[in-house]
């Protein structure tokens, strides 16, 4: 008796199984995105979560004070050693320990122990840089998160003040000062830790120079260059550590072409600080976030709000002053 054998299979053909895994293939390049968006929101959501805990703290700082911390402090016709608005506010974000160590009559280079420790409310989860840089043989931590002195003055050194924002150099601003409103007036952003500098050109030196109109206009007047300086030191308050301008909307590019070919994304600032530099300070220090579109920012009021690439330069530089009476129209 003959027993016919069955044709049916047990498995598949190598064709099938390049289509299944092409079809898996699909699927992940799909969902990736997604997951990366859906991770990438999570992130934004810590990251305005630490605004609205500094926003707190500010004005709680307020409340102590009578007034909103100083960017730094300066005397006149002597040298820098001003400690940042984040180092002054320790005490209302639960640092008061660290707030403890740390003596504000002698400079912070003096301090490195302080210079150098982490806190984790200065960091947006974004920005995957991690680490610290030295500076004159100083260990510094990084911050993300910079504070509004106003649209392109930083500095009147003969007068001792900073711009026309809400913070500045030996300003402890009232908010009956803030004249826009406290929900019209911006209090701190998002910048991009270890960015690039261009700085201490000299120029532009003299007074009521206006804001220039493209970057293109602030690179022209050139300077010295530093590849990732910038916002790597919480602790003080120099502007390209711990201020921002708003000269122009946020994530603006400051191209600058650098002798290695590489195109930088710079911050400016005209000259370092004391008796022997210009007179006025000039600063270009955009805010700055690794957010798809846009920026996070806290307003003084302590709201925190997510502003799109897209806004006006007239209107966010509305939102950078504190008693100009621009209308903010967006």
């Amino acid at each position: 008796m003959l027993i016919a054998r069955s044709n049916d299979r047990n498995g598949f053909t190598l064709v099938e199984l390049l289509v299944v895994i092409a079809i898996i293939g699909i699927l992940i390049g799909m969902l990736l995105p997604a997951v990366q968006s859906v991770r990438e929101a999570a992130r934004r959501t810590k990251c305005a979560n630490n605004l609205r805990q500094m926003g707190l703290a500010l004005h709680l700082y307020h409340e102590t004070h009578n007034g909103l911390p100083q960017q730094a402090t300066l005397v006149q016709n002597g040298t820098f050693s001003g400690y940042s608005a984040s180092a002054r506010i320790l005490p209302f974000i639960e640092q008061n320990n660290l707030h403890s160590l740390v003596d504000f009559d002698i400079g912070y280079i003096d301090q490195p122990e302080i210079c150098k420790t982490k806190i984790p409310l200065f960091r947006c989860p974004s920005d995957a840089k991690e680490g610290t840089r030295f500076e004159n043989g100083v260990e510094f931590y990084p911050s993300n998160y910079a504070y509004n002195i106003g649209t392109w003055l930083g500095l009147n050194q003969e007068t001792v003040t900073g711009g026309d924002g809400a913070f500045g150099y030996n300003m402890n601003l009232n908010f009956s000062a803030i004249h826009d409103g406290l929900s019209n007036t911006l209090g701190v952003a998002d910048v991009k830790s270890f960015n690039p500098v261009l700085a201490d050109a000299g120029q532009p030196a003299g007074p009521n120079v206006p804001p220039p109109n493209t970057p293109e206009d602030v690179i022209a007047y050139g300077g010295n260059f530093d590849p990732d300086i910038g916002r790597t030191q919480w602790v003080t308050g120099r502007s390209r550590q711990s201020a921002l301008t708003t000269t122009f909307p946020p994530n603006t590019v400051i191209p600058y072409l650098h002798s290695d070919g590489v195109v930088y994304d710079v911050d400016w600032t005209n000259a370092p600080v004391g008796p022997a530099n210009a007179p006025y300070g000039y600063r270009c220090l955009p805010s700055r976030s690794h957010h798809p579109g846009g920026v996070n920012a806290l307003l003084l009021d302590g709201s925190e709000r997510f502003v799109v690439d897209s806004i006006s330069q007239a209107t966010w530089r509305a939102f950078g002053t504190r008693d100009g009476s621009e209308p903010v129209s967006e």
